[in-house]
């Protein structure tokens, strides 16, 4: 998930920490929103209700936009 987020593979060490692990995974939510077009609210959607948010940015019109180089 870190890395279609765009964002680098160290952040893995960082979910071992408690409580910093939180904040990575927000952080890590909302940048894999932003690669697919979805907004802050969407990000939400996924913490709260992933079974949910999951299929739908997975299974509907979501186009993934890697970041440019």
């Amino acid at each position: 998930m870190l890395k279609v987020a765009g964002k680098p593979g160290c952040w893995l060490i960082l979910v071992l920490i408690p409580l910093v692990n939180v904040a990575i995974a927000i952080l890590a939510l909302v940048a894999l929103c932003s690669r697919f077009g979805k907004g802050g609210g969407f990000a939400l959607g996924l913490l709260f209700l992933p079974f949910i948010f999951c299929p739908i940015l997975g299974f509907g019109n979501a186009q993934y936009a890697p970041a440019a180089a």
